[in-house]
This record gives C-alpha cells, structure tokens and sequence, in this order.
C-alpha cells in the first residue's frame, strides 16, 4: 500500500537507479528518463489536479528530477560501487542494514529537495483535490485488505515469498532448492503484520490530509510554517510517534537485513559473480544517466 508522500517520487527514481526493472540495463535508463511523465501519472491519480495546477506540479517534478541526476545519482553510484565490493564476500546483517540505512539518507534528502515546491503546491490544493485523495486513500487501503488483511497466513506468507524470490533473482540469478527452502521459512516465521501495517498506513494518510488542509490556507500561516508542517509529516512517517511500532518497523527491518545475510551466506561463488556483474551493469547505467543532459 503506498500513500500520497513528496518522497514517494524520490523512491521511485532512487528504486529505479537501484533496482527498478533492472533485468535489463537500458530499462533503468528508459524508466530514470521518464520518471517526470511516470511520477505526475501517479500523483494525479491522487489528486486530480487541475488544469491550472497540472503546468505547475509537473515543472516542479522536472525541477526535482534534474536536481536528483545532478546531486544524487553520483550518491547512488557510490552506494553501488559499495554494494558490489561487498558482494563477493560474506555479508552481515550489519552490513546488509547499513546499506538500507544510506537508501534511507538519500530518500530524506529528496524529501528535503521536494519540501518547498510541495508545500507551494499543497497551498493550491481545494476541496475537491482533498475529497478525491480521500477516496482514492479509501480505495487502496481497500485493495491492501483484499491482498494482504483478508488472506489466511499460509497465502500472505506465500505471496512474500514470491516477491522476495524475485527482487532476489534478480541480483543472484536462480536460487537454489535449499536458499529457496530457506527464504520460504523466514517469510513463515515473519513478523509481519499487515493488520499492524495497515493501521500504520491510514494514521499517515489522515496525517497528510490534516496537514494539507492547514496548508490550503497560506494566508493563516506564519513565514516558514508551511514547509515546517510538511516536514513535520515527513518526520512522523518515517519515525512513527507510537512507540511500538516504531518497535514493530525496527524488527522488520532486522529481520529482512538477517534474510538477506542468510541467503547472501547460502550463495554459490558464480551466484556471487552474476551478484557483482550485475551490479557493475547498474553503475555504468548511472554513468550514462549522469552523462545525460537533462
């Protein structure tokens, strides 16, 4: 389930540099150059934006986009050339969670980037804009429950299996019986919780909305306020303000960094190499991608 969030954007162009349709090399490219077209597709599906507002979000979209290739791809090159001296060796889960940790960094600072021009946004947003991201708020949280809530356990832990075999093949290549036995255990033992997850979801989502309803009205708002609010949310999605979930997200976070480790661990010499070939192949995508004039 996603929501509405100025970072999402930066998601999309950070998982595409890193690992958004990357079994082939021209994809990532193709996908990083077309993200401006993709990412108001996906906003307005949210909000609706009018004609008027429809020129603005997407210069503000093209602004943040030559300023991710300028200043953050060369961040994601570093981060791979990291990946890939790592790969070859044993990996901890130490080591597998500080590389989420620097995604982590670089989603915050777009984030960061976004803020303003968001905010300037968010200021245009009417009624009708709000009452149209409620229900489409409704509407994924409903899909959410049909896919994730709904399903006995066997079946959600199946589902997570297949998705992590994926992301998984895509770097290693195929997975062996036992690494496969070995992943389809730890998703059964998982803690996740998708009732937890999704409760999670809508506190941001009514969080948003609140702030987007203070910030319709600039004229209330004293110099610097607007962007502070969004900040704020920002903050609050990131670190939840109750305590146990923050608990919950930190055991999920090391419970996926101790998968990867174990199946990292359980992997072949050739699964290591097709591993650093592959990110190798990523690196001189980014490389073109910065060669790129915007």
């Amino acid at each position: 389930m996603k929501s509405l969030d100025p970072t999402r954007i930066g998601g999309i162009i950070l998982g595409l540099a890193l690992a958004l349709a990357l079994s082939a090399c021209s994809a990532v490219k193709l996908g990083y150059n077309n993200l401006p077209h993709l990412a108001y597709w996906w906003l307005d599906g949210y909000v609706d934006f009018s004609d008027e507002q429809a020129p603005r979000v997407r210069d503000e979209i093209a602004a943040l986009h030559a300023w991710h290739r300028q200043q953050e791809l060369p961040r994601v090159l570093e981060l791979l050339g990291r990946m890939e001296q790592l790969a070859p060796g044993e990996i901890t889960p130490q080591q597998a969670c500080t590389v989420v940790g620097e995604v982590q960094a670089r989603l915050r600072s777009i984030g960061e980037q976004a803020a303003p021009g968001a905010a300037t946004l968010a200021a245009t947003l009417s009624g009708r804009e709000l009452r149209h991201m409620q229900r489409k708020f409704r509407r994924v949280n409903e899909r959410f429950h049909e896919e994730w809530v709904a399903p006995p356990p066997p079946q959600r832990h199946a589902k997570r299996y297949e998705k992590m075999l994926e992301r998984l093949e895509t770097i290693y290549g195929p997975l062996q019986d036992p690494q496969r036995e070995l992943l389809r255990a730890r998703m059964e033992q998982s803690v996740f919780d998708p009732v937890r997850s999704a409760a999670e979801w809508q506190r941001r989502q009514q969080d948003l909305l609140q702030v987007l309803r203070r910030l319709a009205h600039p004229g209330q708002l004293r110099e610097g306020e607007a962007r502070a609010l969004l900040r704020g949310w920002l903050a609050r999605s990131e670190q939840a303000p109750d305590p146990a979930y923050r608990a919950y997200q930190e055991a999920l976070l090391q419970e996926g960094c101790a998968t990867f480790a174990l199946v990292h661990q359980g992997t072949s010499a050739a699964q290591r190499d097709q591993a650093v070939r592959r990110l190798r192949a990523y690196q001189r995508d980014v490389r073109d991608l910065m060669a790129q004039q915007p």
